[in-house]
C-alpha cells in the first residue's frame, strides 16, 4: 500500500484520496498499486455501498509521475499497475463518487469517464495531454468520448489535447454536477447523502445494470489502447518529447 494513497472507512462509504499534494498528486507506480487494491476489494464487500475519490491539496491530479512511470514501464507489454488499475475500475461493482478541484490531468479525466457521479467544481481544469507526449488515449477514452460528446469533440480533447472547464465537462457527460468555486465539499457531500439515501441492493443493481452495456467493449478497447501505448513508449518521437519536457522543467 502507497502512503500517497489513503483508503479510509466511514460506514458504508470507502474513501479514496490522492494525498501527494506536494506533487500534486501525480499517481506513481506504487499508487496505481494501492488504489488497484483498494477498488478490487471493494467490489466483493456488500458492506461497501459507495466508494469516493478525491485528490489532497490544490488539484485532483496532474496525472502520471512521469519519471517515476518511464522508469517501472515494462518494454515487454507485460502487466503493469495502472492497467490494473483500469481493469479494476471498468469492473467495479460499488458505485463510484468523485470530487474534481484544480486540475484533471491525463489519467485524472480518463478515470473519471469509469465513475458513476462526478461533481466538478467551477474553475477546474480538464486536460487528455497524450498527442503532445507522443502518446495515444488510455481508459477506453478513444471510444467512451466519442459515445458521450461525439466524434469532434473527441478530436478536440483527445487529438488536439484542449483543455477545458466544469461546465463543459458536465455538457460532455464526463461530470454529473458542477459546484460553484468554494462550494465542492457542500456539493459533493449532498449528493453522496442523496445516493446513500437510496435502498443498498438497489442502487448496487442499478450500477450494475448501467456498466454491463459495454463492459466487453470497454475491455476490448483498453487493450488495444495499452499494446499502442506500450509501444509508443519505446519510439524515438516519444523519448524526444520526454527528454524535452524534463528539460524545460529543469529550467523552470
Amino acid at each position: 500500500m502507497s502512503e500517497h494513497v489513503r483508503i479510509e472507512r466511514d460506514g458504508a462509504v470507502l474513501a479514496i484520496t490522492l494525498a501527494r499534494p506536494e506533487r500534486r498528486n501525480a499517481i506513481t507506480v506504487a499508487m496505481y498499486a494501492a488504489l488497484a487494491e483498494a477498488i478490487e476489494g471493494a467490489k466483493g464487500d456488500e458492506s461497501v455501498r459507495l466508494i469516493t475519490l478525491r485528490g489532497e491539496g490544490q488539484d485532483f491530479t496532474a496525472g502520471n509521475d512521469l519519471m517515476d512511470f518511464m522508469a517501472e514501464m515494462p518494454r515487454d507489454g507485460s502487466d503493469i499497475p495502472v492497467w490494473r488499475f483500469l481493469r479494476a475500475l471498468a469492473d467495479n461493482e460499488v458505485p463510484i463518487l468523485a470530487g474534481v478541484h484544480g486540475n484533471a490531468i491525463g489519467i485524472g479525466t480518463t478515470m473519471l469517464l469509469h465513475c458513476d457521479l462526478v461533481v466538478a467544481e467551477r474553475g477546474c481544469r480538464f486536460k487528455m495531454p497524450f498527442t503532445e507526449l507522443g502518446l495515444v488515449p488510455e481508459a477506453a477514452s478513444s471510444m467512451i468520448i466519442p459515445q458521450l460528446a461525439g466524434r469532434r469533440v473527441a478530436a478536440k480533447v483527445l487529438l488536439l489535447g484542449e483543455s477545458f472547464g466544469a461546465d463543459e465537462a458536465l455538457g460532455y457527460g464526463i461530470a454529473s454536477h458542477v459546484a460553484d468555486e468554494g462550494g465542492l465539499e457542500a456539493e459533493f457531500d449532498r449528493v453522496k447523502a442523496r445516493f446513500l439515501s437510496r435502498p443498498p441492493q438497489s442502487a448496487r443493481l442499478t450500477q450494475t445494470l448501467l456498466r454491463k452495456v459495454d463492459r466487453d467493449a470497454v475491455h476490448e478497447r483498453m487493450r488495444t489502447e495499452n499494446g499502442h501505448f506500450a509501444e509508443r513508449l519505446t519510439s524515438d518521437e516519444v523519448r524526444e518529447v520526454i527528454t524535452a519536457f524534463f528539460a524545460a522543467r529543469a529550467k523552470a
